[in-house]
């Protein structure tokens, strides 16, 4: 056989298996969004079937979810205001320091936090608000939730702000502008659409977390605003109806159910949104 004939021999056998290898990661990869296609096509046939008005204008003793709905709000958006500043600084120290022995430590610090439990975090929160103050309050919810986000967005942070040019800085400084207005001005407007993909990352996640709930908020049949009361959220308020042998409180479930999965893909939807347009 000469040279030729083995080259095209060659050839035509990777593409065989390029072909083949392609072909199991398309399936695996179908196979994979198949349970996820069947999980939302079901909650969405149950829950919309058990939607009604009544359901988004009165609380638990009028047979609707909206002290629920009021306090999931409440919580995720202190737990929002809470953990904000404090990530995305993180983030930028984590991003000009990255050599640093301290960022590098930081860094594993991190890394080890996200993969911490939510119902261990949801403990942390009880040990450090709910016993010192001896009441279950959204406040302590929202703190649990906030400890949730911060590495989220932190690393979303970093990496955003890592992929800023330097010679932008480089300029500002030339310019003489100082480290914070560089910082203020040009890093983190520039990398913008990637902080707040982090901050909606993290906001999807947390919305629909129970276990740090039960620890700290412990729920409530009224609606109520006050955050240093016990407030309901709707992850609990689902765990809790889920399980009644009622046939009505089964039904609401589903119904909030259908409701928090539109409002996550929403989340998620919009973050890839944001995504598209910072690397556009």
């Amino acid at each position: 056989m000469t040279l030729r004939n083995r080259l095209k021999a060659r050839l035509g056998f990777n593409r065989v298996v390029s072909s083949v290898f392609t072909g199991i990661v398309t399936f695996f990869s179908l196979l994979m969004v198949v349970p996820l296609v069947l999980i939302l096509s079901f909650i969405t046939i149950k829950g919309v079937t058990q939607l009604h008005w009544a359901l988004f204008v009165s609380d638990e003793r009028g047979g609707g979810i909206l002290n629920a709905i009021v306090g999931s709000g409440e919580m995720v958006l202190i737990a929002v205001v809470l953990a904000v500043p404090v990530a995305v600084l993180t983030g930028v120290y984590l991003a000009e320091a990255r050599n640093s022995k301290i960022a590098e430590v930081m860094r594993i610090t991190v890394d080890v936090f996200q993969g911490i439990p939510s119902i261990v975090l949801g403990i942390i929160a009880y040990v450090w608000l709910v016993v010192p103050l001896r009441s279950f309050s959204g406040l302590s919810g929202a703190v649990a939730l906030a400890i949730m986000m911060i590495p989220i967005i932190i690393k979303n942070t970093e990496e955003s702000l890592i992929l800023v040019p330097a010679q932008m800085k480089e300029a500002a400084y030339g310019l003489g502008a100082p480290f914070h207005k560089v910082i203020l001005q040009i890093v983190l407007p520039a990398a913008m659409s990637g902080v707040l993909t982090g901050i909606l990352l993290a906001t999807a996640r947390i919305l629909g977390e129970t276990a740090p709930l039960l620890f700290t908020s412990f729920g409530g049949p009224d609606l109520n605003y006050n955050l240093t009361r016990p407030m309901e959220a709707l992850p609990p308020l689902i765990f809790k109806y889920a399980q009644s042998p009622r046939d009505d409180w089964v039904a609401t479930a589903w119904a909030s159910s259908f409701v928090l999965v539109v409002v996550v893909l929403f989340l998620n939807l919009l973050t890839k949104l944001v995504l598209r347009r910072w690397k556009h």
